[in-house]
């Protein structure tokens, strides 16, 4: 084969979806009918091609998530109260005290479920957001990107898993006492809001874009 033919195999072929093809899934159960058939006769749920409010819901929920995500750095995650002593600790200040007690291993897994993860998931679904709306070509890395999205946000709750445990555990009153700080209520909402913007992204609309459709 030529180069050429090569360069030209190597192109990704358009994608023919099932609106194009005159069908409509049902995004519940998953079973596809005729276009233009207006309820599941599986689940009884409406018929929908596209999600065109889709979007909106994703940037309300995703600022949302990016305005608690603020305060859920800023102030403290742990308070740690030692024979009447209290020591408060940020998600950032937590990362530096285990590394500081030796613990790289689960520093750097707390720095990247609380800190990699949610900025990471912020830029992504804002990425795929805008290229919609520009009306940008999709491809099916796009759509990959939006699955990993959606499986890994719940583990960025791995930091709110560890302080529930511990201030359910560490409770001897005088001696010691581990209890949430105001943080973690906002590092939570973070999480179920950027959840909430994963869940409400309507994905079909990525196959749209380089048809030139309206979003």
């Amino acid at each position: 084969m030529s180069g050429d033919g090569m360069a030209n195999a190597e192109r990704a072929q358009p994608v023919l979806t099932a609106r194009a093809a005159g069908l409509v899934g049902c995004a519940e159960c998953g079973h596809v009918y005729q276009l233009g058939t207006e309820t599941c006769t599986v689940c009884g749920k409406r018929l929908v091609s596209r999600d065109m409010t889709s979007l909106q819901r994703v940037w309300a929920w995703l600022f949302a998530g990016m305005v608690v995500y603020i305060p859920a750095n800023v102030y403290p995650m742990l308070r740690t109260t030692t024979f009447g002593n209290t020591q408060e600790s940020t998600i950032v200040g937590g990362v530096f005290e285990l590394m500081d007690h030796g613990s790289y291993g689960v520093a750097l897994i707390v720095f990247f479920a609380s800190v990699i993860i949610p900025v990471s998931k912020f830029i992504a679904i804002a990425y795929l957001a805008i290229r919609i709306q520009r009306g940008k070509p999709g491809t099916a890395s796009h759509f990959h990107l939006y699955e990993v999205v959606e499986f890994i946000g719940r583990w960025s709750m791995i930091d709110v898993f560890v302080v529930a445990i511990l201030s359910a555990l560490v409770q001897l009153n005088f001696v010691a006492s581990i209890n949430p700080g105001i943080a973690a209520v906002s590092f939570a909402l973070s999480v179920a809001f950027t959840m909430i913007s994963a869940n409400s992204f309507d994905p079909r609309l990525i196959w749209d874009a380089p048809e030139g459709k309206p979003v």
